[in-house]
């Protein structure tokens, strides 16, 4: 990864609302981060946390109910307020994204290489049949799909879970995007598959250069791919860092209870239950003063990180977290992690 003066993907005090029958419904409040060309992002969090929500709303898919504001902006380019043409023309072309369910996502009556060839030929109007086949086959080669030559003419129920996912990822690549947002690229995968399915992410990213977000709950598959990690909790950023310090420097008490739920093979010899973060996650439409995940924090102080709103503090370099009791919860993790 090298620097650039440009991300490829700059997002700024991104707020998305959703008009409810009990009052609105915050899934993303001012959140800001950057990508750089070339880099993996992680951004996790409990399902409710408004991941898969921001991923929707940099692809310009969210219902017209949502209102978004903020900042979203590809290479320099802003994309909120961009007209639905304009959109189509960024969309699998400048900016892609990979979805969590291919079976959902993909035709159950078109053959792959039919599936491809129209990601292409929307953005090359152009190509011939003949050209649109052939990047077909070549896409299915990059993504390891064995004898792309063949199955290019199968249709997606032929295809195993895992090679399914492949062929999504192979029609997110189609245009060589700048921006590559991958939606738990893994789910409902066993885990060999998704060993594979990370390691044709990493091939592509290598061949193509893209810049990607992906989007996981799975802080194992974040500790595999990603160059930093972007915690949410409720909507809001918790905290940010490179994968090193969000492992072993964890600065906020929710990301200490990711880490603590994860299962891990020293402890699972003594019989005890896998670690859960007490309570649940609060509903978009509660409206909190301060910080979201003081009702669920052992680290809370009642009066105070319940009363007003939590800023962000910068922990080091390029780390940084929303929390009032950073150091305790550094010395925690440190006291803690193997």
């Amino acid at each position: 990864m090298t620097e650039h003066s440009t991300p490829a993907l700059d997002v700024t005090d991104l707020t998305v609302v959703f008009p409810t029958d009990d009052g609105p419904a915050v899934s993303v409040d001012a959140l800001s981060f950057s990508l750089r060309p070339g880099e993996t992002l992680g951004i996790v969090g409990e399902s409710g946390s408004g991941k898969s929500v921001t991923s929707l709303a940099i692809m310009g898919l969210l219902p017209k109910a949502a209102k978004v504001a903020g900042s979203i902006r590809l290479a320099g380019d802003e994309l909120i307020g961009l007209k639905e043409d304009a959109l189509r023309e960024v969309r699998g072309n400048r900016i892609a994204m990979i979805f969590q369910d291919a079976l959902a996502a993909l035709n159950p009556v078109l053959t792959v290489g039919e599936q491809l060839a129209e990601a292409v030929r929307v953005h090359r109007r152009g190509c011939s049949a003949v050209e649109l086949r052939t990047r077909s086959v070549e896409l299915l080669d990059l993504v390891g799909i064995p004898s792309p030559q063949q199955r290019v003419d199968q249709y997606p129920h032929e295809f195993s879970g895992g090679m399914r996912q492949r062929i999504m990822i192979a029609m997110s690549i189609a245009n060589d995007p700048d921006v590559l947002i991958a939606d738990e690229p893994t789910t409902a995968l066993d885990v060999t598959v998704q060993a594979q399915v990370l390691d044709v992410l990493r091939r592509v990213q290598e061949r193509t250069g893209s810049a990607m977000l992906l989007i996981t709950h799975d802080l194992g598959v974040v500790a595999g791919l990603a160059d930093r990690v972007l915690v949410m909790y409720g909507g809001r950023l918790v905290e940010q860092a490179a994968v090193e310090p969000i492992f072993y420097d964890t600065a906020h008490p929710y990301t200490l209870g990711l880490l603590d739920s994860m299962p891990r093979l020293d402890r699972s010899s003594d019989g005890s239950a896998l670690y859960s973060i007490p309570g649940t996650a609060p509903a978009a439409t509660t409206v909190t003063p301060g910080c979201r995940f003081a009702p669920r924090c052992a680290y809370a102080i009642e009066g105070i990180c319940d009363a007003a709103p939590v800023p962000i503090s910068q922990v080091a370099h390029d780390h940084a977290a929303r929390c009032l009791r950073i150091d305790e919860v550094r010395m925690m993790r440190r006291g803690g992690a193997a």
